[in-house]
């Protein structure tokens, strides 16, 4: 279970090691309500996962559970494995992040310029993840999960009090989601004060197909922005709090993810990654529609992109 509580101990922790990313309200031309764009995207590591890296390194630290000469171990190719490979140099702790046979060569350079260790073996991330945790069980490596972990959504969740201190108040946020861990961190933070709308491609509806079930369920997964929402099955501690806090999912399609990328590219400069132009779109594409006088931030939360593609 996640609370407020959690989240502002994690905020506590982790002043000092992340950025307050700026919001921008969004220009009337473009929207006839009030809007605001959370910049999380400037983070360090270019995505929100700094956050819930930190809190989780720095919690294990505290309790003394790290040896130093063994570290944290992850499996991620992308966002988690970088901004936790990231934390754990920052904190002069090793990392050993495991990854597929089939992970792009530019992101397996981006972790060992982190100064990780890459070990790169297995078809696929189940793979990678089955590695990781027999490391874990051979060494006592701290393993640090990409979204299902309490400290990590906690500290992901810290957005949501930066968002509250910055506006003052807000009735909506919208949040991308994959495995759920940014969701549920933010709805923890909001409950009682604003109303979280996760947004999910059509294609990688995990928590989407998760609330139709009554529980987590597995689906199937492709589309345009699979590479950082393409979690197959919703995490249980976002699923548990999607139901408690009363989170709702709506779908965007592909083509709808794109043209709200190419947007905030066109007319604010603003370069996303697909899963993080996710949650703009469904305000772009009508998916969600505020009301007049309704107050609605959108965590735009990662930028790791090949901008050629823009």
């Amino acid at each position: 279970m996640i609370t407020l509580a959690d989240v502002e101990l994690a905020a506590a922790r982790i002043a000092e090691q992340v950025r307050r990313t700026p919001v921008m309200k969004l220009d009337s031309a473009h929207s006839p309500g009030q809007v605001w764009l959370k910049c999380e995207f400037l983070q360090k590591t270019g995505t929100f996962k700094a956050r819930g890296a930190f809190n989780r390194v720095l919690s294990a630290q505290e309790r003394g559970e790290i040896d130093p000469n063994v570290g944290i171990a992850v499996a991620s190719g992308g966002n988690a494995g970088l901004a936790n490979a990231y934390a754990a140099a920052e904190l002069g702790i090793p990392a050993t992040v495991f990854v597929p046979l089939s992970s792009p060569a530019v992101k397996v350079a981006k972790l060992r310029a982190a100064g990780a260790t890459v070990v790169q073996d297995g078809a696929q991330y189940a793979d990678a993840f089955e590695l990781a945790m027999a490391f874990v069980a051979e060494t006592g490596a701290i393993y640090c999960h990409a979204y299902d972990q309490i400290e990590i959504a906690s500290g992901a969740g810290t957005i949501g009090i930066e968002l509250l201190e910055q506006l003052g108040a807000v009735d909506t946020v919208l949040v991308a989601v994959g495995g759920g861990g940014l969701m549920a961190g933010v709805a923890a933070a909001l409950e009682g004060r604003a109303q979280t709308v996760a947004v999910e491609p059509s294609k990688a509806p995990s928590l989407h197909a998760a609330l139709a079930a009554g529980e987590p369920v597995d689906v199937e997964v492709s589309g345009i922005a699979a590479d950082s929402l393409g979690a197959r099955r919703i995490g249980s501690i976002a699923f548990d709090v999607a139901v408690r806090t009363g989170v709702r999912s709506v779908l965007v399609s592909d083509e709808q993810i794109i043209a709200a990328r190419t947007f905030l590219w066109e007319n604010y400069r603003i370069a996303l990654e697909h899963g993080a132009a996710a949650a703009f779109a469904a305000l772009h594409a009508g998916a969600y529609v505020p009301a007049a006088d309704e107050r609605v931030a959108v965590i735009l939360c990662g930028a790791n992109t090949d901008p050629a593609g823009l």
